[in-house]
């Protein structure tokens, strides 16, 4: 008798250790009696009603979560229209696979509704997120989606999921999307590859125009530079030649008139001396001068003369 009741103690007391329960660092916990959450407590040691009464769920909030959603290579040889398998906006087939990861909301709502959802949670996300991202293959051409998927798509869907996850209630916060994936089928692989080439020749050499034209706009600048400090330089020692040959001109002129007054005779002095100068001038840049006595003939004034045309 003394042994069944030290056994039934014994029974009982592990009983109820089954409602002592310990929360890690990086955890919260949910208690649910009956199926009724009635605590949220942190970490640490707890204590609760037993097991049958009490149900813990311990929630790692503080761990993120990684989820591969859409095209996967080894699912896809099993289906004729695999998942990620998405309709481009002309009506093209691309392979998307994204990644996605989340963690579990430290909010009191947010633990509730993990718990309650916790083996939907996976499932979806995935088809939101890849619902997501076929809207957004479905606004675009292939090119457009090969080409800027990578920089477009993810923020695309991490705009879209932060306003419909709220409404499925599951309890988690998507903090990263990333494309893994983003090519066309392997059937027309080959073919987007040779495209995808050619656009980054066409690029390359619309590039290298770029630069090309540049230089040349560079080179222009600096002629136009240059030949306009030329031409300022040129004009400014034009005016002042010509200011220094008006200053000389007046300063003669003035001479002139002061020596007319003095000396009648004068003008015609200066007169002869600057036609010597002009018949010198005209000798030395091979001109000729001669009298004119031997083209007076018959009383009148003969200058033709015929210029005999070079040997050959």
């Amino acid at each position: 008798m003394f042994r069944a009741r030290y056994l039934f103690v014994l029974v009982l007391g592990t009983y109820l250790l089954t409602g002592v329960y310990q929360v890690a660092p990086d955890e919260r916990a949910v208690v649910r009696r009956f199926g009724g959450i009635v605590a949220r407590p942190g970490p640490g040691l707890g204590f609760g009603l037993p097991w049958g009464i009490d149900r813990v769920d311990r929630v790692p909030v503080r761990t993120v979560r990684q989820l591969r959603v859409g095209y996967d290579s080894e699912a896809a040889n099993d289906t004729t229209m695999p998942a990620g398998q998405l309709l481009t906006g002309d009506q093209n087939l691309v392979n998307v696979q994204i990644v996605l990861d989340y963690a579990i909301g430290e909010a009191d709502q947010d633990l509730d509704d993990y718990v309650i959802h916790r083996d939907l949670v996976d499932p979806t996300l995935s088809r939101t997120a890849e619902a997501v991202a076929g809207e957004w293959v479905a606004g675009h051409t292939v090119d457009q989606v090969l080409l800027t998927g990578t920089g477009m798509l993810p923020a695309w869907v991490m705009d879209r999921l932060a306003e419909r996850l709220p409404e499925l209630k599951l309890g988690i916060r998507v903090q990263r999307v990333s494309v893994a994936l983003i090519a066309p089928p392997d059937e027309v692989r080959a073919a987007f590859e040779a495209v995808t080439q050619a656009q980054t020749a066409i690029r390359t050499k619309e590039f290298q125009a770029q630069q090309e034209r540049d230089q040349r706009l560079r080179q222009a600048d600096a002629i136009r530079y240059r030949l306009g400090q030329e031409a300022s330089e040129y004009r400014e020692s034009q005016l002042r030649l010509a200011q220094a040959d008006a200053t000389e001109f007046l300063a003669q002129l003035s001479a002139y008139r002061d020596v007319r007054a003095t000396n009648p005779d004068a003008l015609s002095f200066l007169w002869w001396d600057e036609m010597r100068r002009t018949m010198i001038a005209m000798k030395t840049r091979g001109g000729k001068v001669r009298p004119l006595d031997h083209h007076l003939q018959n009383g009148e004034l003969n200058v033709t003369e015929f210029v005999p045309l070079p040997k050959r």
